[in-house]
């Protein structure tokens, strides 16, 4: 499977793409752990079906230090044990903050509640941009298509900006 278009080839979507990258990168200044953070991609990416977003974040996360089995039961968090509460409250966000269409008043007032006691204003606002951008990254590569199964550690770092 070929991607449709390389949004590196043109000069408008570059510039975007790697502002928007770099954008990214005030997120691991931030004291939310970067293995959580993976865990909440690889989750909405799952949701968004983007294959290339899966394989980055699972990659990522793996390359961290997460389990197989913690990555395999990302998408079934819900039914599983291997997930702290503030992990749950995190993806709990992440998925509703993703479903918006399906849940018509975004994250409910459980969710936030759960998110409020675990985490601190500068962690939860990681949290909701971490979860707008992952949604953003998502439908551009979706959008054309980009498919998973290249990812490697480190591939985007030539897309740094000073």
């Amino acid at each position: 499977m070929d991607s449709r278009f390389n949004l590196m080839d043109s000069p408008t979507a570059a510039k975007v793409v790697k502002r928007f990258y770099n954008a990214s990168l005030a997120l691991d200044q931030s004291t939310l752990p970067k293995a959580l953070r993976e865990l909440v991609e690889l989750r909405v990416s799952q949701i968004n079906g983007c294959g290339f977003c899966t394989d980055l974040h699972a990659t990522e996360a793996a390359a961290a230090g997460e389990s197989s089995v913690r990555l395999n039961l990302v998408a079934a968090w819900r039914e599983s044990s291997v997930f702290t509460e503030p992990e749950r409250a995190a993806l709990a966000l992440a998925e509703e903050g993703t479903r918006l269409g399906d849940a018509h008043r975004g994250v409910s007032a459980e969710t936030w509640t759960e998110v409020r006691k675990h985490y601190d204003d500068d962690q939860i606002g990681a949290l909701v941009c971490a979860v707008a951008m992952i949604n953003a990254s998502t439908r551009m590569n979706v959008i054309v298509r980009n498919p998973g199964g290249s990812y490697a550690p480190g591939m985007f770092a030539a897309l740094v900006q000073d």
